[in-house]
């Protein structure tokens, strides 16, 4: 009979079953539905997911900074600054000083940002449309709730992290990792 080593189950106790955990699953979904939409205005504009993201959200917000074009996407600066760049460099965002704080620029669509938008949009409306064809008025309602209380909900834990450190944010008190001796 082989010898059970406790560290591997305690090791395989562990794992992460990818396929039924949740941030794994909405994540991909998150990728699979924007790859989706993406078919719509990458060929057609040549519009990469980030600046499809950073053009649908000044036309929501026009004249918000980079910085809040990031916290809104949850973009990274690298992303949100790349994305602008090449929007800028192709005429579809214009940047300018912002009136009430010279030392911040913001962002609006330009004119041709503001076409590819009202073009793009009502593809995206209409994957939306599709995707949500299965559910009920009542199954809508309660997914918008529950999207809604885990958004919430994930926002407070990464508020807690970011101030405590993931260890004390996972078990709700301060731990040192302890490094195994290699075998």
């Amino acid at each position: 009979m082989p010898h059970s080593d406790p560290d591997s189950r305690s090791h395989s106790a562990s794992l992460i079953e990818l396929e039924s955990f949740l941030p794994y699953r909405l994540s991909v979904l998150s990728n699979v539905v924007s790859d989706a939409i993406a078919l719509a205005y990458r060929n057609r504009y040549g519009l990469s997911i980030p600046e499809w993201r950073v053009v649908a959200v000044l036309a929501r917000h026009p004249g918000i900074s980079a910085a809040e074009v990031g916290a809104l996407t949850r973009m990274d600066a690298v992303t949100v600054s790349r994305a602008v760049s090449r929007l800028l460099r192709a005429g579809r965002v214009r940047r300018r000083v912002s009136r009430e704080d010279r030392r911040r620029s913001v962002l609006r669509l330009s004119a041709a940002g503001g076409a590819v938008y009202r073009a793009v949009a009502p593809l995206a409306l209409r994957f939306e449309a599709e995707l949500l064809d299965g559910l009920d008025a009542t199954e809508r309602g309660r997914l918008d709730v529950l999207l809604r209380t885990l958004f919430d909900k994930a926002r407070k834990l990464a508020a807690r992290g970011a101030a405590t450190g993931p260890a004390k944010a996972a078990t709700g008190r301060h731990r040192t990792a302890r490094r195994r001796p290699a075998r």
